[in-house]
């Protein structure tokens, strides 16, 4: 693995950093390997041992430093004694990327309270969770970045019903810019990814039914025709964008939104194509 230097020395941590061998990359596992590419010694945090060992062993084979680490986000004792143990293997975070999430088709009518209350735990309660956890590390160093995957569908309408995940994806922007600004004066930035849409496993299986289609090809299809540039956005597109929002090259870069879409937040939503 030829490392970049730009994260040498620092430490990242990255939610949702999971894999499993053989599927398309995700967003998290892409981003935990970028910012090992990039000199980082990662830790891979994921709720499935088996995924984030899979991540780490990846970015070991690749000659990079990954420790595995399972925790639920939602979570608050799992959580704090992740950072414990990420604290106490290599002494700092220098980067937090909050990526965990989950969507769940439905409207206020359509969803119930149990799904928009596991929504709002998992894609926001979380990243208040590792936050509270990562920011007195944070504040010792004298510095630190955070940087929180939302969605353009938590600043618009995208064409598909999920109120509690555009909800929470809104939420998300909000916690950011608060965070960013309340730490600013103590080396700590903090901004938001907001991808568009992207072929990454996550969306393989619950928008199927809102596609209309029970094949995954159908279903990217109607999702690439939707986007201007004629494709989705894939993972590393996301995972390159988290890297620069982390790196120093970004130092005058807090409390703001980066969208990740190809233009689509800049188009009125189509419906899919029959």
């Amino acid at each position: 693995m030829s490392v970049s230097p730009r994260f040498q020395g620092r430490v990242a941590l990255v939610t949702g950093a999971g894999s499993v061998r053989g599927e398309d990359w995700g967003v998290g596992e892409a981003t935990a390997v970028q910012f090992a590419r990039e000199g980082a010694a990662v830790a891979c945090l994921d709720r499935d041992a088996g995924a984030a060992e899979s991540t780490a062993a990846f970015i070991g084979a690749e000659g990079g430093a990954a420790m595995p680490v399972t925790a639920d986000v939602t979570d608050a004792a799992a959580v704090r004694a992740a950072l414990d143990r990420i604290l106490a293997a290599w002494g700092r975070i220098d980067v937090l990327v909050n990526n965990v999430g989950v969507l769940a088709l439905g409207g206020p009518v359509e969803t119930d309270e149990d799904s928009w209350d596991r929504v709002m735990a998992v894609n926001l309660k979380s990243m208040f969770l590792t936050c509270k956890n990562a920011i007195p590390a944070m504040q010792r160093q004298g510095r630190g970045a955070i940087v929180n995957i939302s969605s353009v569908g938590g600043i618009r309408w995208t064409g598909i019903p999920y109120a509690a995940y555009a909800s929470s994806k809104a939420g998300v922007v909000q916690f950011t810019r608060s965070v960013a600004i309340q730490h600013a004066r103590e080396g700590i930035r903090a901004n938001t990814v907001l991808p568009g849409l992207l072929d990454t496993p996550m969306v393989r299986g619950p928008l199927r039914a809102h596609y209309g289609t029970a094949g995954a090809a159908g279903m990217i299809a109607k999702r690439d025709a939707q986007c201007p540039t004629g494709r989705m956005g894939d993972a590393w597109d996301v995972a390159h964008a988290c890297a620069f929002l982390a790196a120093d090259e970004a130092k005058y870069v807090n409390a703001t939104e980066l969208v990740v879409d190809g233009g689509l937040s800049a188009t009125i939503p189509q419906p899919p194509a029959d």
